[in-house]
């Protein structure tokens, strides 16, 4: 009887082993859930990923599109700025004839159009304003730039305006009423370096033209008709000294006012993109 027993018992132990066996190979329920939202994590980062990439692309384009426009905008404002300096080259030519032919006519006559009361009255004038310089025998005047612009402007000082109209007034008068003026500016050799200097006047060429436009234009509020008077911008390159000292170069920053007889052809000589 005990031997049935045995294999009973037997075959229960070797069932008892087989169970915890069969349970070790099974995969737990929770190892499944956190693979599976491991998975799910990352398909949405490879999603994300995709999206920031076309994200990407689209910014590349629009750059590429930016930058296109912006060259276009470059080559655009670069010829402008060529055009612009065309003009300039085209006046500083015309103003070098200007000057060939104003100092003819002041050779072929030998001595000032003025009369000797206007002379005279200059004279004075000279001697009122340290600023201020007159040439009897050829009838030009000369202010220094210092006493009417401020640096890098084309803006008449008020404390130059007294001057001006003055100078005005003796044009206006007896024989110097038939009279042309030409209103010549001139610079130092220092470049244009301030922005907004050289965004007004791009270099020192217009720079002289524009003071020269301004003077006149002081000169015409002050009385004198705009058809007996024309201007020239020579820059830097009509220096009365070298430029080697601050001293010298104070001199060179000048407009000149040339007096010409009525024939001369000087009248409105300016050009109208200036303004």
């Amino acid at each position: 009887m005990l031997r049935p027993i045995q294999v009973c018992l037997s075959a229960g132990l070797m069932l008892f082993a087989l169970v915890p066996m069969g349970c070790h190979h099974a995969p737990p329920r929770n190892a499944l859930q956190q693979s599976q939202l491991r998975a799910q994590q990352l398909y949405q980062q490879n999603k994300s990923l995709a999206m920031e990439r076309n994200g990407m692309g689209a910014t590349a384009s629009q750059l590429a599109a930016d930058k296109a426009a912006l060259e276009q905008q470059y080559m655009a404002a670069k010829q402008s700025l060529d055009a612009a300096n065309a003009r300039l080259g085209n006046l500083a030519s015309s103003n070098s004839q200007l000057e060939e032919r104003m100092k003819t006519l002041m050779v072929k006559g030998g001595n000032s159009p003025l009369s000797a009361d206007a002379n005279r009255r200059l004279e004075e004038l000279r001697k009122k304003y340290k600023d201020f310089d007159f040439d009897p025998q050829t009838g030009v005047s000369k202010f220094s730039t210092d006493l009417l612009f401020s640096s890098g402007s084309d803006e008449v000082q008020p404390r130059a305006k007294q001057v001006l109209e003055e100078f005005a007034q003796i044009m206006n008068q007896g024989d110097a009423r038939g009279l042309k003026v030409l209103v010549s500016g001139h610079t130092d050799d220092k470049p244009v370096s301030r922005k907004a200097v050289a965004d007004r006047h791009q270099d020192n060429m217009g720079l002289s033209a524009h003071r020269a436009l301004s003077v006149m234009r002081a000169l015409r509020k002050s009385g004198i008709n705009e058809n007996r008077m024309g201007i020239s911008g020579y820059g830097p390159y009509q220096p009365v000294e070298p430029n080697s000292t601050e001293q010298t170069r104070q001199k060179n920053r000048r407009v000149e006012i040339y007096v010409l007889a009525p024939d001369a052809p000087v009248a409105n000589a300016w050009d109208p993109e200036l303004q």
